[in-house]
């Protein structure tokens, strides 16, 4: 809430003053479409897309490998003892919580991946801008 009144308080205040001084230039630039059709942009989104795509075929290979787990636990809950049937079953919860722990990790090493890159784009980009501003004489870039 502040963050939007101290947002319009600032365009106010750009607006009042840009009037009063009527040659100064302003330019407004959409950062997510720059990001999601320059080149540098597009190699990054694949790059997002392939490791998101790989842990997300590690996640359905390990439910197939669990789901085949628990059936064949489940077809010798009869014939093995029920001792042995808790071992095999916390044994299988104990996989899936390691691998619950895993997937996880790598999905917090993903966004901060996506993280990183996207500052330093921002980073990059800002640099650009600023080249571009000063040889057309731009005073802001929204």
């Amino acid at each position: 809430m502040i963050k939007k009144i101290f947002t319009i308080i600032f365009f106010l205040n750009f607006l009042v003053t840009s009037s009063l001084y009527g040659q100064e230039k302003l330019a407004f630039i959409d950062i997510n479409y720059i990001f999601n059709n320059s080149e540098v942009g597009k190699k990054i989104n694949k790059e997002i897309q392939k490791k998101s795509k790989k842990i997300n075929s590690e996640l359905t290979e390990f439910q197939k490998k669990i789901d085949t787990e628990k059936k064949t636990l489940l077809t010798q809950k009869n014939v093995i003892s029920e001792e042995e049937y808790k071992k095999k079953f916390s044994e299988l919860e104990k996989n899936l919580n390691e691998y619950n722990s895993i997937i996880s990790k790598k999905n917090k090493d993903l966004n901060n991946f996506k993280r990183k890159v996207r500052v330093e784009f921002s980073k990059n980009l800002n640099k650009i801008l600023e080249v571009y501003s000063k040889k057309n004489s731009i005073s802001m870039i929204l």
